[in-house]
C-alpha cells in the first residue's frame, strides 16, 4: 500500500509539473497573440503610444550609417521617454533595416519590450536633386521609386510585429519642394499598389498605408492642391498624416508671431510665453483646415500629425537677425503644448525629432535643420527633457558612451540669457 501511495504522489507531481508548463505556454502564447493584435488602429491616437521622428545619424556624412549597437542605444533612450512608435523616412540606406533588426534584438532580450515603426518610403520625381540630367520633371517619377516600394514591402513582410504603418513619400507633393516633388497621381499609384497587396494577403491586412505631407498638400491651404487626384488619394489611404510647422512660419507667414500692441507692455518672458501659445493655435488652425477639407470631400478618416517641431539653434531666418523664434526655452514650450493638446484630443504626433543630426545642413553648423533634436550630439537633453533627467529616467543609459545630462548644466538662468523676444515688426524692410 505504501509503495502504491508513493507512486500516486509521483504521478500527481508529474501531472502538476506538466500543468504548470502548459499554463506557462498558454501565457506565452497569449502574450504573443496580444502583441500581434497591436496595430496602427489602436496605436495611433493613443497617448500611451507616443511617437517621434528618428534618424540616429551622428555624422555630417549620411553615408556613415548608425550601427546596430548605436541604434539600440538610442531606442533604449527613447523607450525610457515613453516613446513607442518611431518614424523613418526611406529604405535606401541601411538605417531602416538595421533599426528593425535592433528592435528585434531588444525584444529578444526582453519579451515585454515594445517599439513599433512607421516605415517611410522615399518618393521623388525624375531628375530630382540632379540638375546634370535636366530639370526635375514633376510629372514623371524617379527610377528609384519602385525599388523603394519593393524594399519597404519586403521589410514590412519580414517584420510584421514591428512595422505597423507604411508612409508613401515625405513632403513629396508640396510644391515648395521644387527639387523633387511629384504630382498626387504618383503617390496614389503606389498607395493603391500597397492596398492591393494587402487585399491579396501579401501584406498584413491591418497594416496602415498613408502619405506624410504638408498640411497644404492635404487640402488645408491653397486651392491649387484641391484636385481630383488628391481626393482619390484621401479616399485610398487608411489615415491622413499631415505636417505643421509654426516654427518655419515665424519667417514665411509671421503675422501670428509678431507681438501685438496689447502685449507690448508685458515682460519679455510673458511676451515669449504668449507667442508660444499663438504658435500652438497656429498649428491647431492648420490641423483644422485639413479636417475641414476632408469633410468637404466626404472623407471621414483619422488625421494625425506626421511632423511638427521646433529648432533650438539658427543662424538664419529664425535666429537673432530673423524672426528670433529659436532657442531651447521656446522649444520646450512648444513640445509641452503640442504634446498636451494632441494627447488630450487623441491625435498622434510624430514629433520632429529625437536627436540632432548634423548631415542635414553639413555646410552650416548653425543651420536650423541640424538642431531640431530633443537631445544634442553631446548626449545632452535639451530644455524640453530636463525634468526627465531630474526624474532619473535616463539612469544607466548612455549615448556614444556618455550619460544623458542637461544642456547649460541645468542652469535655467544661463539658458534664458540666450532667449530672444519676438520682434514687433518682423520681417523688417
Amino acid at each position: 500500500m505504501l509503495k502504491g501511495f508513493k507512486l500516486s504522489i509521483v504521478v500527481i507531481i508529474v501531472l502538476l509539473a506538466f500543468s504548470c508548463i502548459n499554463e506557462n505556454k498558454k501565457s506565452e502564447a497569449l502574450s504573443i497573440n496580444e502583441n500581434h493584435s497591436i496595430n496602427a488602429e489602436n496605436i495611433l491616437g493613443n497617448p500611451e503610444y507616443l511617437a517621434i521622428s528618428y534618424g540616429g545619424y551622428r555624422h555630417k556624412d549620411r553615408n556613415i550609417q548608425p550601427t546596430i549597437p548605436e541604434l539600440k542605444e538610442d531606442i533604449k533612450i527613447l523607450s525610457a521617454m515613453g516613446i513607442k512608435v518611431l518614424r523613418t523616412y526611406n529604405v535606401h540606406f541601411e538605417q531602416a533595416a538595421n533599426l528593425l533588426k535592433a528592435i528585434t534584438e531588444l525584444k529578444q532580450e526582453d519579451s515585454n519590450f515594445e517599439m513599433y515603426v512607421m516605415l517611410g518610403i522615399w518618393i521623388d520625381c525624375k531628375n530630382a536633386f540632379n540638375s546634370s540630367n535636366g530639370a526635375p520633371d514633376h510629372n514623371q517619377e524617379s527610377e528609384r521609386n519602385p525599388v523603394e516600394v519593393k524594399t519597404a514591402v519586403e521589410l514590412a513582410t519580414q517584420y510584421p510585429e514591428i512595422v505597423k504603418i507604411l508612409a508613401v513619400g515625405n513632403e513629396a507633393m508640396v510644391k515648395w519642394a521644387t527639387s523633387y516633388y511629384v504630382e498626387p497621381w504618383i503617390i496614389l499609384k503606389w498607395v493603391n499598389h500597397l492596398q492591393d497587396l494587402k487585399q491579396r494577403g501579401d501584406l498584413p491586412k491591418d497594416l496602415w498605408i498613408t502619405s506624410s505631407d504638408d498640411y497644404s498638400s492635404w487640402g488645408g491651404g491653397d486651392a491649387i492642391y484641391h484636385t481630383k487626384d488628391l481626393e482619390k488619394l484621401a479616399h485610398a489611404v487608411d489615415y491622413i498624416s499631415m505636417h505643421t510647422y509654426a516654427y518655419h512660419n515665424s519667417h514665411y507667414n509671421p503675422e501670428f508671431w509678431k507681438v501685438p500692441e496689447n502685449e507690448e507692455n508685458l515682460s519679455d518672458k510673458e511676451k515669449i510665453d504668449a507667442a508660444m501659445l499663438r504658435a500652438l493655435e497656429f498649428a491647431k488652425t492648420q490641423y483644422d483646415s485639413v479636417v475641414n477639407y476632408m469633410k468637404s470631400i466626404g472623407v471621414n478618416k483619422p488625421i494625425h500629425i506626421g511632423e511638427t517641431g521646433w529648432a533650438s539653434i539658427s543662424g538664419g531666418h529664425y535666429g537673432k537677425n530673423g524672426s528670433r523664434a529659436t532657442d531651447e526655452y521656446k522649444q520646450g514650450l512648444y513640445y509641452k503644448h503640442i504634446r498636451n493638446w494632441t494627447n488630450k484630443n487623441n491625435i498622434s504626433v510624430f514629433y520632429f525629432e529625437a536627436f540632432d543630426e548634423q548631415w542635414k545642413d553639413a555646410a552650416d553648423e548653425l543651420g536650423s535643420e541640424n538642431h531640431f533634436g530633443l537631445i544634442n550630439l553631446k548626449s545632452e537633453a535639451k530644455y524640453p527633457l530636463w525634468s526627465l533627467v531630474d526624474d532619473d529616467v535616463f539612469k544607466g543609459l548612455t549615448r556614444d558612451g556618455k550619460p544623458i545630462t542637461k544642456t547649460y548644466n541645468g542652469n535655467l538662468d544661463a539658458l534664458m540669457k540666450d532667449v530672444l523676444v519676438p520682434n514687433t515688426d518682423y520681417p523688417r524692410d
